[in-house]
């Protein structure tokens, strides 16, 4: 009986093994008018047919291995994946300053960071293994802000995620324009995101009757999913493995709701 189990675990692992490397990654290149952008896509293979998608929109430090790595593990879950690109093919900061300059341009003109996400998701649906009725945005920071701003577009998406993002808009009567549902993933004590701004939301959702989930992990601060925020929630910003595990598996929950994988 032990060797059999042996075996099977043997099987199991392998099984995995063989997954993971179905998953295919490739930089992709799209535009926005006449804006390039260098998105990173990430696939399996071996997957029949069109099946779910996810666009990840980045953090203010542009698209990093963050992004990627989520896109790489919603692969092997069976999601098309496009980690987008909202500053331009090459244009990356070099330090927080001058990625605060940069984000802040697009948090600045709203109406700029929407085409952006808006690009990203005409490309990806036009991709054959994409069903184009099952897609779901979601972001990391000022990512999180981009996804709620889709939405409030009415970009036709089934779902939108904020992982640790700003919830202030300055139009919160487009939150009507609202196609699908919302997560929020929330650092209870982010003292970027304070409580007024948090008491907005949901005014704001609830006066628009939107389906939204909103979770708040406690002893979380701003960045919580980022090892590279360091482990000082004094600063504002850090890392927090309980906050970034139970993050993951409410999002993988909510898509498991919104655009299941059969």
């Amino acid at each position: 009986m032990r060797l059999q189990n042996f075996a099977m675990a043997v099987v199991t692992i392998l099984s995995g093994a063989m997954a993971m490397a179905d998953v295919k990654t490739e930089a992709v290149d799209y535009k926005d008018g006449k804006t390039v952008l260098e998105g990173f896509m990430a696939y399996d293979e071996s997957a029949k047919g069109p099946r779910p998608a996810v666009i990840i929109v980045h953090q203010w430090m542009g698209l990093t291995d963050h992004e990627k790595n989520s896109a790489r593990m919603l692969a092997e879950k069976g999601y098309v994946v496009l980690a987008a690109d909202i500053y331009g093919k090459g244009k990356l900061p070099g330090s927080p300053a001058e990625a605060g300059k940069l984000a802040g341009e697009y948090k600045g003109n709203i109406k700029l960071f929407r085409e952006r996400e808006k690009a990203a998701f005409e490309f990806l649906k036009k991709n054959k293994n994409v069903d184009a009725k099952h897609i779901v945005i979601m972001g990391y920071c000022f990512g999180g802000t981009g996804a709620l701003e889709a939405a409030r577009s009415g970009l036709p998406v089934v779902g939108a995620v904020s992982v640790h993002g700003g919830l202030a808009t300055s139009n919160p009567e487009d939150a009507r324009n609202i196609k699908g549902k919302i997560l929020v993933l929330h650092g209870a004590i982010d003292p970027h995101v304070p409580p007024a701004e948090v008491n907005g939301f949901m005014k704001e959702m609830n006066e628009a009757k939107v389906d939204y989930q909103f979770v708040a992990y406690s002893g979380a601060v701003h960045a919580f999913t980022q090892k590279e925020a360091g482990n000082d929630p004094s600063k504002g910003a850090a890392y927090n493995e309980a906050a970034a595990r139970r993050s993951w598996q409410a999002l993988l929950l909510f898509l498991n709701e919104v655009a299941p994988v059969k």
